[in-house]
C-alpha cells in the first residue's frame, strides 16, 4: 500500500485538489474545480443588486461542491484506494470570511438573510470596507494601540474586523444571529472534522491577535463602534489551534461528502500564501517567497521582530513554526492581465492566438516581447483593486501615463506586467530598509510556471536572480506537506516539518537572470514609478479618492432613478 495525503487549495475563482505521494513528493492526480458563482461583484443569486465600491461576495456552495468532486476526482485518477490516504490539509485565501451558526450553518443559506449580501462570503478582495478600516486606524492611532506596530502601521479593509463593522453597521440582526465570523479556511475544516477552529496564521496576520496578548482590549472596540465591544469573545468562536497541528479527523459525514475514509487525519487549516512556503522548501530566513496569481502574496521569515511600515502584518507561527513570519502582497497582479484581455483586445487578436493555439495571456506575451524596455511608452500604477502595501489603502485606483494613438494593447500589457513588478521591488525594499535582508526571490504559481516573458521582466526590475517554485500546484502540494506533518509518524507522515519538506517539496532548478542593459533602462523607469505612487498614494493629490467616491455617489443616483422608473 502507498502513502498519499491530499493537499486542497482554495483561490479566487477555484479550488485545486492534489494528490501527493508522501514518501518522494510527487504528485499522483490533480483536480481543479470552478467555483460555479464565481466572484459575485454585480449581483446576488436572486438578482439583487450590488452597490458600487468594491464588493467581492461568494458561495459557500461553491467551496463544498470542490470537496465533493474533487478528491474523488484525484483518487478514480491515480487508481489508488482511499485507505492509502491518511491525511489532508487545506489552505485558502484570507481574509476571506463568513457569518455562520453554532452547527456552521452559513447565513446566507437561511431563508430570512438569502438576499442579505452581508450574509455571503466576503472574498479577500472584498474592499466596501474601507471607510472602516479608516475608522479604525484613526482610533488605534489616537489611543496609541501597540497592535497597530505588527500590521505595518495600518489594518486593511481586507482584514477580518473591517468587515465584520461593516455587518454590524449595515446589517445589525445579521450580526446578532451570527454565533461565529469564520475564517472560509477554518470553516472547510469544520466540514471535514465538525470541530469549528481557529487557525494561529490567519487570525495573526488577519483578526489582529497574537498568541502573547490576543485581540485588542473590549474597551478599544467598544469606543471603535456602539455593540462592537464583545466581537473577540461572542463573535470570533472556535479552538485556536496552531499551524502544523491537528484539528481533527473526517466524520462520518464528510467521509460520505468527500469520498475519504472515516477517521482520516485533517490538518489545521492555512493561509494560501503563508502555507506555500513548504512547498518551495523556503522554511528559513533571507528567502522571499512571492505567491502570484491574481494578486501577489510576499513571504518573509526572521528570527526576531523588526518593525517594518506598509506590511500586511508579522507574527510568531504565521508562516513556520518557530519564526517570526512577515506578509506584504499586492492587491492586484494577475487580475490587471485578465481586465486587460476581457475589456481591451480587439477580436483579430483572439482569433490569430486561436490560429497559434495559444492562450490570449501568451499571445499578448509573444508581442510584448517584441518590445524593448521603455519602448512602449508607458509607465501605471498596479492600483486597479487598490495598494495592500506599502500604503494600505483599497481606495487608490490605478492609472496608466505615455498613451497615445499609436498605443497597442500589447503595449499596455507590457506597461502593466512592469508596474507589478515595480510594486514588488517597492516591497523589497522597504523590507531591506528596515533591516530585513533578502538574499533569494522564490516566485511561486500558474504565471511563473507559464510565462517566462513576465518572470525576465521581473528579475530585469528588481535586479535579482528569480527562482521558481517547482509545482504548478504548489500551495495544494503545501497543504499535502502540512497535513503529513499534522498527522505524525504514527499515522505515517512526519514528526519534524523539515523532515517532510526534504521528502515532499518540489523545488525547480529554472532561473531567471537580470539583464544589464535591460536594468538599467528599468532603474530610471522606477524613479519615475515612485514619484507617481507618492504624488497618487501619499495624499499628495487625492484624485483618485475623490473619482471613487463619485462614481460611487453617481451610481446609487442613478440606481435611485431607475427605480423610481419603474
Amino acid at each position: 500500500m502507498g502513502k498519499y495525503t491530499i493537499g486542497i487549495d482554495f483561490g479566487t475563482l477555484s479550488g485545486r485538489c492534489v494528490l501527493v505521494d508522501s514518501e518522494n513528493g510527487k504528485t499522483a492526480a490533480e483536480s481543479v474545480c470552478e467555483y460555479r458563482h464565481g466572484v459575485m461583484d454585480e449581483a446576488l443569486p436572486s438578482g439583487r443588486r450590488l452597490p458600487l465600491g468594491g464588493w467581492a461576495l461568494q458561495h459557500p456552495d461553491d467551496y463544498v461542491e470542490v470537496l465533493k468532486t474533487t478528491i474523488r476526482e484525484v483518487v478514480e485518477q491515480a487508481g489508488i484506494k482511499v485507505e492509502e490516504i491518511y491525511a489532508a490539509g487545506i489552505d485558502f485565501t484570507a481574509c476571506t470570511m463568513l457569518p455562520v451558526l453554532k452547527d456552521g450553518t452559513p447565513l446566507c443559506r437561511t431563508e430570512k438573510y438569502s438576499d442579505e449580501p452581508n450574509a455571503y462570503v466576503k472574498l479577500w478582495k472584498h474592499h466596501s470596507a474601507q471607510k472602516y478600516a479608516d475608522r479604525l486606524n484613526e482610533l488605534a492611532m489616537e489611543r496609541k494601540e501597540p497592535f497597530l506596530k505588527r500590521y505595518g502601521g495600518k489594518i486593511s479593509s481586507e482584514w477580518m474586523i473591517p468587515k465584520i463593522m461593516q455587518t454590524l453597521d449595515e446589517a445589525p440582526e445579521l450580526y446578532r444571529d451570527t454565533y461565529s465570523f469564520m475564517e472560509a479556511a477554518d470553516w472547510i475544516v469544520m466540514q471535514l472534522t465538525g470541530n469549528m477552529t481557529r487557525n494561529t496564521s490567519s487570525l495573526g496576520f488577519k483578526a489582529i491577535w497574537n498568541p502573547k496578548d490576543g485581540y485588542p482590549p473590549a474597551e478599544f472596540f467598544k469606543e471603535l463602534m456602539p455593540g462592537l465591544e464583545h466581537v473577540a469573545t461572542e463573535k470570533l468562536q472556535g479552538r485556536i489551534i496552531r499551524i502544523g497541528s491537528r484539528a481533527g479527523s473526517i466524520t462520518k459525514e464528510a467521509a460520505q461528502l468527500t469520498g475519504l475514509k472515516e477517521g482520516t487525519a485533517v490538518a489545521a487549516a492555512h493561509l494560501d500564501a503563508a502555507g506555500a512556503s513548504v512547498g518551495a522548501g523556503v522554511i528559513t530566513p533571507g528567502r522571499m517567497l512571492i505567491m502570484m496569481g491574481t494578486s501577489s502574496c510576499h513571504e518573509l521569515l526572521a528570527d526576531e521582530e523588526v518593525y517594518v511600515p506598509g506590511v500586511c502584518g508579522y507574527n510568531n507561527d504565521c508562516v513556520i513554526p518557530g519564526y517570526i513570519g512577515y506578509e506584504a502582497g499586492q492587491s492586484c497582479v494577475g487580475d490587471h492581465f485578465e481586465w486587460l484581455i476581457k475589456n481591451c483586445v480587439p477580436q483579430r487578436y483572439f482569433e490569430e492566438a486561436e490560429k497559434k493555439k495559444i492562450s490570449m495571456n501568451a499571445y499578448l506575451s509573444e508581442k510584448a516581447a517584441k518590445k524593448l524596455p521603455g519602448e512602449t511608452g508607458l509607465i501605471a500604477l498596479d492600483w486597479w483593486n487598490g495598494n495592500r502595501s506599502v500604503l494600505v489603502n483599497g481606495d487608490l485606483t490605478g492609472m496608466i501615463a505615455g498613451m497615445t494613438l499609436q498605443t497597442r494593447p500589447e503595449d499596455i500589457y507590457r506597461a502593466l506586467v512592469e508596474a507589478t513588478a515595480f510594486g514588488t521591488r517597492k516591497i523589497i525594499e522597504n523590507y531591506i530598509s528596515h533591516g530585513i535582508g533578502i538574499e533569494e526571490v522564490i516566485i511561486a504559481g500558474g504565471i511563473a510556471q507559464k510565462n517566462p516573458f513576465i518572470m525576465q521582466i521581473y528579475a530585469d526590475v528588481l535586479g535579482k536572480t528569480v527562482r521558481i517554485a517547482g509545482s504548478k500546484q504548489n500551495a495544494a502540494l503545501s497543504s499535502a506537506i502540512w497535513a503529513a506533518y499534522a498527522a505524525k509518524s504514527e499515522n505515517g507522515g512526519y514528526d519534524r516539518l523539515e523532515e517532510a519538506v526534504e521528502h515532499m517539496a518540489d523545488i525547480m532548478e529554472r532561473q531567471y537572470r537580470p539583464d544589464q542593459q535591460a536594468k538599467e533602462v528599468y532603474d530610471m523607469l522606477y524613479e519615475e514609478y515612485e514619484k507617481l505612487h507618492d504624488y497618487f498614494g501619499q495624499g499628495l493629490n487625492p484624485v483618485m479618492k475623490k473619482l471613487k467616491y463619485l462614481a460611487v455617489e453617481q451610481n446609487k443616483r442613478n440606481g435611485e432613478v431607475e427605480r423610481n422608473e419603474h
